[in-house]
């Protein structure tokens, strides 16, 4: 055995691994001596927050993980829970943020691929993908090239493996200045019969390598990932890892058709951390150790030292254990498929990692000092919430101009016409139509998709087994899944408790809203450092908001990913940390798809209703002591008079579940003929939506009287909140849909109008003209809006 040095590193050199000095004593006293160059460049990724969760540990557990559908929790590759008939669903939701900052291309293409390997190493096959994507100010010119680029990264890893890209969303805001968030999120279903899982066992079983070679690419990532962003991250090019999709796709077939083998103990993707998080994850998760011999991994790169092989997050490739005498059959499928694959090494008793170079021991690490036994820190929580928030919260709409029926009177603009408003608010980019952004992506290929993206509130799939399922009996209807990604992080921002809420509030409102019942959930965590007390109360509140309405709403979450540290550090040398941005990735089931809807009108003289909290109760509505419809945090707050404060809108849970269920239940017996939620922009925004998708315009008569002086218009029709879904029903339905809405939702529901002609009309009780636009001008502003701010046009 190689006699380790005893020499300490200096404070420079164990702070670039991350490490903080009390981390490194912690590491000198578990091991008996200082660490060689190699193991604290090992401890230093797999210490990071991005892998081990060292500051949010404690806050995830709070979290519902359990549940009669649930197969495999947190803790694992990817969650999966049973659809019913044999099916069995894959799912999880992965970061790249930083990689994308600095390389944004590459950065969302390998995080796009990274997630992919999430799911088929669990025996999964791919059938979908959806990202969650936040981008600074479109007036900037690095903003646009960082846009331009997740864009172009997504589509090329995507569309080249072969798997449909079928939702997502994508917010802009300068919060996001500088620090862009890449979340992707896949979903596979189950073609092996058993569920292939990482932790090893064996003792003297086979640790096969396969799938690309090991590069200096990706160096560091996982600490990379858990840094503020600087000036000097340009630096960091090196870390972010490239990814070649064509490659993967021969990953997927050779890893599916050697687990069907049953020759497979075990299996890890070596994403962040590389060899080293693969090698410690799987032994300490089978409480046993793996010897690895660098010298047999297959390389593309001359001299590369121990600390660079096991750093390095080159893309495409895995770690096996291999039940002992089968290695060969494995091998020959992967060089069939055209991949390396290798014994790299064995698995061993003692419960170790420990790594072989040139003959010698170049790393010895217990495997739980690395994987499970890792630093914990539990930070004080602030006695009361901070000033920023406290001063948002002091905000009253009575301070904003004066209103009317006709308009708002806007500082040196004059009355402005609430059909201006309405132009601003379909052009901002956060509501303007993504079309610029999908139709780079294939969302046809498998030939699966039902609702395309832009179609519906939720991406919608065919759930079919893709190899034959041992007891999959189908029945005389064909069965979907739905899927969405959620978060409005400015209502996070402001009340991280009720905008987490919201969150997944809105995520299961997306999915009712095509007919699907929410199942589970998988959640990515962005957020600022954990270490500043502001940062901190963000993040613990926002957990306590998720896992309260997860319960809620019974929707157990499966995992997901952590990414804090995304803040953006100025020329003056002082951070600005994004908006907390806790996206909820959601899955739901559809029992027949031939009863789901899209968000369009889909026939003139179809009645238009609202479910949820009536418009003239929009000032009366609380929950709390909180209104549950407001302009606080609004996108017609922060468009129209630049400001991002304000209480957001609280939840009414009980109330959300019935407007949901009675939205379901609606598209379940054939009544709903198209149905949209009231999100960002209000009901103004969703009318004009559901005009601009079915192609046709809406007589709505608003119940209010020009009478009632404490009305204000604006929050009457760009008011935010939930608990607020748009349907329309055929008039052949009108009476067993009012009936059922009367004995099930009973003074929370409302007619509004008629589908009718190529203008949307908005009118008071009375009949006086609120707001009138034609169905084409709107359409030509919101469908144009990204792509001439991305030409530079304003």
């Amino acid at each position: 055995m190689t006699a380790f040095s005893t020499a300490p590193f200096s404070p420079a050199e164990i702070a670039s691994e991350g490490i903080k000095p009390e981390e490194y004593n912690d590491i000198v006293q578990r091991l008996g001596r200082h660490p060689n160059r190699a193991e604290l460049g090992m401890f230093g990724v797999m210490w990071s927050e991005h892998c081990c969760y060292k500051n949010s540990r404690p806050l995830l557990k709070q979290f519902p993980t359990e549940g009669p559908r649930v197969l495999v929790g947190p803790g694992e590759n990817a969650g999966i829970i049973d659809a019913g008939d044999g099916l069995r669903v894959a799912f999880k939701i992965e970061s790249h943020n930083h990689p994308s900052a600095v390389e944004p291309f590459q950065g969302a293409a390998t995080g796009v691929g990274g997630i992919l390997r999430d799911i088929f190493t669990m025996g999964a096959r791919p059938i979908a993908v959806l990202n969650s994507l936040r981008f600074g100010d479109l007036a900037d010119s690095r903003t646009r090239r960082l846009c331009q680029g997740v864009v172009s990264g997504i589509a090329h890893y995507g569309n080249c493996f072969g798997v449909p890209t079928v939702g997502g969303e994508v917010y802009f805001d300068s919060a996001y200045n500088g620090n862009p968030l890449v979340n992707a999120m896949a979903i596979g279903i189950m073609e092996t019969t058993e569920i292939v899982k990482s932790g090893a066992a064996g003792l003297g079983n086979p640790v096969v390598y396969v799938g690309s070679t090991t590069g200096r690419d990706g160096m560091g990532g996982a600490s990379f990932a858990s840094a503020e962003l600087t000036d000097e991250s340009e630096r960091d090019r090196p870390a972010v890892q490239v990814g070649d999709p064509f490659l993967e796709k021969s990953l997927v077939e050779a890893c599916l058709e050697a687990f069907k083998t049953g020759a497979i103990v075990a299996a890890q993707d070596m994403g962040a951390a590389g060899l080293t998080c693969s090698t410690a994850e799987m032994a300490a998760k089978g409480v046993v150790g793996i010897e690895l011999d660098l010298d047999l991994i297959p390389v593309r790169e001359t001299g590369m030292v121990p600390y660079e092989y096991l750093l390095s997050e080159s893309q495409e490739r895995m770690l096996f254990v291999v039940a002992r005498g089968r290695a060969a059959e494995v091998i020959e499928i992967f060089e069939r498929w055209g991949l390396h694959a290798v014994v790299a090494g064995t698995v061993i008793p003692e419960p170790i990692v420990r790594i072989l170079f040139k003959g010698e021991t170049a790393a010895e690490i217990p495997a739980l000092a690395l994987s499970e036994n890792t630093p914990v820190y539990h930070h004080e929580l602030l006695s009361q919430p901070p000033d920023y928030a406290q001063t948002a919260w002091a905000w009253r709409e009575e301070s904003l101009p004066p209103c009317s029926a006709a308009g708002i009177a806007l500082p040196n603009s004059g009355e402005t016409p609430w059909t201006d408003i309405l132009h601003q608010l379909l052009a901002q980019p956060t509501i303007a139509s993504k079309a610029w952004v999908y139709r780079q992506y294939d969302h046809q290929v498998q030939n699966n998709t039902v609702h395309c993206p832009g179609q519906g509130d939720a991406a919608v799939i065919r759930l079919r087994p893709q190899e034959a399922v041992p007891d999959y009996q189908p029945g005389g209807v064909q069965r979907g899944l739905a899927a969405t990604v959620d978060c409005n992080a400015r209502h996070v921002y402001l009340n991280p408790y009720e905008g987490a809420k919201a969150a997944v509030a809105e995520a299961a409102r997306n999915l009712s809203c095509v007919g699907a019942l929410p199942l589970a959930v998988t959640d990515n965590l962005n957020f600022g450092s954990p270490e500043k007390p502001i940062g901190y109360w963000q993040l613990a509140e926002a957990c306590r908001g998720l896992a309260d309405a997860c319960r809620e709403f019974e929707t157990p979450v499966t995992g997901g990913n952590v990414s804090l540290y995304n803040e953006t550090v100025d020329s003056q040398g002082n951070p600005q940390p994004i908006y907390p941005t806790p996206v909820v990735g959601m899955v739901g089931l559809i029992d027949d798809l031939s009863r789901t809807c899209g968000q369009g009108w889909q026939q003139a003289g179809d009645l238009i209703y609202l479910l949820g909290i009536p418009v003239d109760q929009t000032t009366t509505a609380m929950a709390e002591g909180q209104p549950l419809v407001t302009l606080g945090g609004s996108e017609y707050l922060a468009t129209i008079h630049g400001q991002a404060t304000g209480h957001p809108p609280a939840i009414d849970m009980a109330l959300e579940k019935q407007v949901q269920a009675a939205c379901r239940q609606g598209i379940a017996q054939g009544w709903v003929r198209s149905a949209h939620d009231c999100a960002e922009g209000g009901l103004a925004v969703a009318l004009a939506e559901s005009c601009i998708s079915g192609q046709l315009g809406a007589v709505v008569q608003l119940p209010i009287e020009l009478s009632q002086p404490h009305q204000r218009w604006d929050r009457l029709l760009f008011g935010e909140g939930g608990a607020r879904i748009v349907v329309s029903v055929s008039p052949g339905h009108q009476a067993e849909w009012e009936a059922y809405l009367g004995d099930r939702l009973p003074d929370h529901w409302q007619w509004l109008g008629t589908v009718d002609g190529d203008v949307l009309t908005l009118a008071t009780q009375e009949g006086q003209t609120v707001s009138t636009a034609a169905v084409a001008e709107l359409a030509e502003t919101w469908q144009t809006a990204i792509a001439r701010k991305l030409a530079g046009e304003g």
